[in-house]
């Protein structure tokens, strides 16, 4: 189970929205902001801010840990803005219950699509 849920995450990340097609060119994107927190133990939290306006944040908790119930806990979001200036934010939970996205759309994020 450990495994699909990192598995998820990968996924998740590598399904998310890449530099914008147009407006400013991707080679000119500034990294504004770059956290990251790893105990190596099972817990972990980074964020990164982009020039572009992309934003991610995610923080993690092993539970259960040495037991046949161990699973990784994610939550986290991220943000960008299409082309056509439209603002998406998602957050989401991935743990014992699945991957769970909430997505809001919109200038502020303030439509829901869940």
């Amino acid at each position: 189970m450990k495994l699909l849920l990192i598995l998820v995450c990968v996924a998740v990340a590598a399904a998310a929205p890449q530099a914008q097609r147009s407006g400013p060119n991707p080679d000119d994107v500034q990294i504004l902001k770059y956290e990251t927190d790893n105990d190596g133990l099972g817990t972990y939290k980074y964020a990164f801010e982009l020039s572009d306006g992309t934003k991610k944040e995610e923080q993690g908790e092993l539970k259960n840990a040495g037991t046949d119930n161990e699973i990784m806990s994610v939550k986290g979001s991220y943000s960008w803005t299409a082309p056509d200036g439209v603002t998406y934010l998602v957050t989401y939970v991935a743990d014992e219950n699945g991957f769970n996205p909430t997505i809001e759309q919109g200038p502020g994020t303030g439509g829901s699509r869940g």
